[in-house]
């Protein structure tokens, strides 16, 4: 028996694997409790937030998280906060990793066949010992290449529902301020210009202000009549956890009065924007841009994160317009791929995917709902088409 940042983790428990791949390893793997989880995987290169176990207890009350480590001669890999959904009427269970399973050391030169380890362990237990559907998002990819999806597909696993908005937009965080500044576009970088003579101030808040952004937020939100679908209702359970987990609160200052602030996530190799808030004055003030720029200083000297992830757009042109000129030359826009669904069984496979589209048509009729309220923003982008990969 191993013993690795405080765990056990038993050899025997390892789940061979039956695809026919002699590359693939036969990964130890053990359930551990959510505490441990969230303290083990703090230093994971893949972490995000949907992974931890505190943001997940809040968010999804209905069903019931299992978190798993995964280790491979004497070291944790990896690891997956699998969340088990039971089925109405009790007819069956589905087993979903959002932005999973992750990899400890994204760069360890046997990263791919760790993944595909994981893959096949998760498979063993999931759809082949416990006959649920097993679904899986991996996250968008820096590559033009989704190598984490084509590993799922090439499992068996076949593609399910789509994001009607799935791209991301990665700024990349090691530059140089001369080299960073750059790469904006060049309206971007005129209105950065313009905001830094605008006499606005930046401000890294400890996690005691946290209440002056909820109320920063509560007033955007009433003025932009967004939908909110985000998990905001989980901040305090984020704000309380201890480094690196904790996100970051920023704020940005006109004339002593706050006029901005955001909230970033910035644990493992990709920090994500996660919230953020303006009152009136910050459209002409342009506090976005002075907000945003500043955060990504922040980030390259403070932590070890790669690259900025600042999510998608829900369909807004403008958002788009703004994320896509700050992601510039040097970043990348990139679509999360589909969900990736694979069962054994085909009765299991049958329940899941209908109750994968009954929720697509919930959330279509919601939606449609929403564009109706006269008070309401209504999306006004254009969906891009998803590249070949994914068709």
């Amino acid at each position: 028996m191993s013993t690795i940042a405080g765990l056990s983790i038993d050899p025997s428990s390892a789940v061979p694997h039956e695809h026919g791949r002699s590359d693939i390893p036969a990964l130890a793997t053990r359930k551990v409790t959510g505490a441990e989880w969230d303290r083990v995987i703090s230093g994971f290169d893949g972490i995000c937030q949907e992974q931890l176990f505190a943001f997940a207890s809040i968010r999804w009350p209905g069903v019931s998280p299992e978190p798993r480590l995964f280790e491979s001669k004497g070291r944790i890999v990896g690891g997956a906060l699998v969340l088990v959904q039971r089925l109405p009427l009790g007819l069956s269970k589905i087993a979903i990793v959002k932005w999973g399973p992750m990899l400890a050391d994204a760069g360890a030169a046997d990263a791919s066949t760790l993944y595909a380890g994981m893959i096949e362990a998760l498979v063993g237990e999931y759809a082949e010992q416990r006959g649920m559907m097993l679904s899986v998002l991996p996250h968008a990819s820096p590559r033009e290449r989704n190598d984490e999806y084509h590993a799922l597909r090439d499992r068996g696993f076949r593609r399910g529902a789509v994001l009607r908005f799935p791209d991301r937009y990665l700024v990349k965080l090691r530059l140089s301020d001369a080299a960073q500044r750059q790469s904006f576009g060049q309206a971007w970088r005129r209105q950065l210009s313009k905001a830094e003579k605008s006499g606005l101030v930046f401000e890294h808040a400890g996690a005691d202000r946290i209440e002056d952004f909820k109320t920063l937020y509560a007033a955007m939100s009433d003025r932009k009549q967004f939908p909110d679908y985000s998990a905001f209702d989980t901040l305090d359970a984020l704000m309380a956890m201890d480094e690196p987990l904790r996100p970051e609160l920023f704020f940005v200052r006109h004339d002593g009065e706050l006029v901005a602030g955001a909230l970033i996530f910035k644990a493992g190799d990709r920090a994500v924007y996660l919230y953020g808030a303006t009152n009136d004055q910050a459209l002409p003030l342009r506090a976005g841009y002075f907000l945003h720029w500043h955060i990504i200083g922040w980030l390259r000297d403070h932590t070890r994160a790669s690259w900025y992830d600042l999510g998608g757009t829900d369909g807004f042109q403008g958002l788009h317009q703004f994320k896509k000129g700050m992601v510039g030359d040097a970043g990348v826009i990139r679509p999360v791929p589909p969900v990736a669904n694979y069962a054994s069984r085909p009765l299991a496979y049958a329940l899941g995917a209908g109750a994968f589209a009954a929720r697509e048509a919930y959330n279509e009729l919601r939606r449609r709902i929403e564009m109706i309220r006269p008070s309401r923003a209504r999306p006004d982008q254009v969906p891009a088409p998803l590249p070949p990969e994914f068709l």
